[in-house]
């Protein structure tokens, strides 16, 4: 007997929100999840009273006020900033790349002495090519920024993410590199940014309250892979090869992991996130999580920290699939999944996994805002 409208496979953003809306249109919704927790990539684990970002640095930002009015009636963001440091062989640098970073790295002071450094690199690496394209990314970025840029910043930390050496990844990854000629650390250009207060469960929590939710379920090895016997429709969030029994073939995909400890001090490195650009360090990254909400004193209040490393590398069977691999392979397979999909009446695909896109949160939300819920 059919007793749902609508059975959600994942509770992340994506079939987070699709249950919010539907529940409000008065439609019955069932949501799934494989992991023992809800909230998909998203979810923070409370350690020393400090919401640790389990799956990642999760930062909201958005130019929509919709969609910022919209996560702010379900929980009250704060205020937090993102303003990274890059950490260099012991040398640090703020990022994005703006006057800050080209101080740093040449003494300049204002922003024609900045543009004028770069131009010259740039002339040096165009040069280099004699008359021909780019043909790795090696080769675009240095036309892009020049070498000193490339080589303490790009270079190795893109190879430590890619797990590839530049001259083998393809240019067109890169397209452009923001060059900011002012002092500000912003990393993001967005009007609206900032963190749950309380964390994203607080989030999850909201959008999810009324809605029946079951965890440790596996869609494909459960009752539910049958879903029409207990729903109208289907909203399917995970991987969409699997979704057809990897029919066409099985897409690549990046994965990250995290080494989190507890460190006995209140202030650890002064910054929720530090990228560690050289290949010294196997880590990409090290997330101090206190800083996504606690702010001056509140930090020297909280007598410990939580740090993680992050560590990215290749996807094999069993690791949890972060990042789809943008490549011609993979494009003109996904490309394939998603023909025949489009051909489902009663499923949605959303999201990173199910679209093999890469989403930031703002964009997730509004293209759930904007489905037509029948």
């Amino acid at each position: 007997m059919v007793n749902y409208d609508y059975l959600v496979v994942g509770s992340g953003l994506f079939g987070a929100t699709f249950a919010y809306r539907a529940n409000k249109l008065g439609k019955k919704c069932f949501i799934i999840d494989k992991r023992p927790h809800l909230g998909g990539n998203v979810y923070c684990e409370n350690i020393e009273g400090i919401n640790v970002h389990k799956y990642g640095a999760h930062i909201f930002h958005t130019n929509n006020k919709e969609v910022w009015d919209f996560v702010n009636s379900i929980v009250e963001f704060n205020r937090y900033t993102n303003s990274p440091v890059a950490n260099y062989k012991g040398k640090l640098y703020n990022l994005p790349f703006n006057m800050n970073t080209f101080h740093q790295m040449w003494g300049v002071k204002t922003p024609e002495e900045a543009k004028a450094k770069i131009e010259e690199q740039k002339a040096e690496a165009v040069a280099a090519l004699k008359g021909r394209e780019p043909q790795n990314l090696e080769e675009q970025a240095l036309t892009l920024v020049g070498k000193d840029i490339f080589y303490t910043l790009i270079k190795e930390y893109t190879e430590k993410q890619w797990g590839r050496k530049c001259t083998e990844l393809p240019a067109f990854i890169i397209k452009r590199l923001p060059l900011r000629f002012v002092f500000d650390n912003n990393y993001f250009n967005d009007r609206y940014q900032g963190i749950p207060i309380g964390g994203y469960n607080k989030l999850i929590d909201g959008l999810l309250e009324g809605v029946e939710c079951k965890t440790d379920v596996d869609f494909f090895n459960s009752e539910y892979k049958d879903w029409r016997k207990y729903a109208d429709k289907l909203v399917y969030t995970g991987a969409i090869d699997e979704f057809y029994d990897f029919k066409f073939g099985k897409l690549d995909w990046r994965t990250v992991s995290f080494k989190t400890r507890i460190e006995e001090t209140p202030n650890y490195q002064g910054n929720a996130v530090a990228n560690y650009t050289s290949h010294d360090e196997p880590y990409t990254r090290v997330i101090e999580h206190k800083h996504f909400e606690m702010f001056g004193q509140e930090v020297y209040d909280c007598p410990k920290t939580v740090v993680s490393e992050e560590y990215s590398m290749e996807y094999k069977p069993g690791m949890e699939p972060y990042y789809p691999v943008n490549d011609d392979r993979n494009n003109a397979l996904a490309q394939q999944y998603r023909e025949f999909a489009s051909k489902e009446k009663d499923v949605v695909f959303g999201g990173r996994l199910a679209e093999y896109k890469y989403y930031d949160m703002a964009p997730i939300i509004e293209q759930v805002m904007n489905i037509n819920i029948e």
